[in-house]
């Protein structure tokens, strides 16, 4: 049997055990990835094991944030942990928006661990064709 071996796991697990979760005053971050698709961007937030009210995102100017916290699942007193590595706490991204987005028709979607927000291009981004007109006839002033 082959067994696949990341050594920077050990480090990633001995950073989170000397920092401790997230919290509110220090939360840790989350993965995202963003791409534009057609007239929106899309961000798209990983968020496994976090309900979905225990999600707030907030937009002030052109600041959008998003904050999330995963608790940890209720479970009978006689239980005795035997591993932890799935990360709780606080999970906080802050991205800087564009003047050229809609800030007003942000829409979030969270579906299977996954939170994605779809940001409007505003309309006066958007490309345009301007009609050239043609110079206008010469009007001979009589008295």
């Amino acid at each position: 049997m082959l067994m696949r071996t990341d050594p920077f796991r050990e480090l990633d697990r001995l950073s989170l055990q000397l920092t401790g979760p997230g919290t509110w005053t220090r939360p840790s971050t989350m993965a995202m990835d963003a791409y534009r698709e057609g007239d929106a961007y899309v961000v798209v937030f990983d968020l496994p094991g976090v309900s979905a009210d225990a999600i707030d995102i907030d937009v002030e100017r052109n600041m959008l944030t998003v904050r999330a916290e995963r608790r940890p699942a209720a479970r009978a007193d006689d239980v005795k942990m035997e591993l932890s590595e799935r990360p709780l706490g606080v999970f906080s991204r802050q991205i800087m928006l564009a003047d050229t987005l809609d800030t007003e028709g942000i829409e979030a979607d969270y579906e299977a661990g996954v939170l994605t927000l779809r940001i409007p291009v505003a309309e006066r981004a958007k490309p345009r064709k301007i009609a050239v007109g043609g110079a206008a006839a010469k009007k001979e002033i009589s008295g």
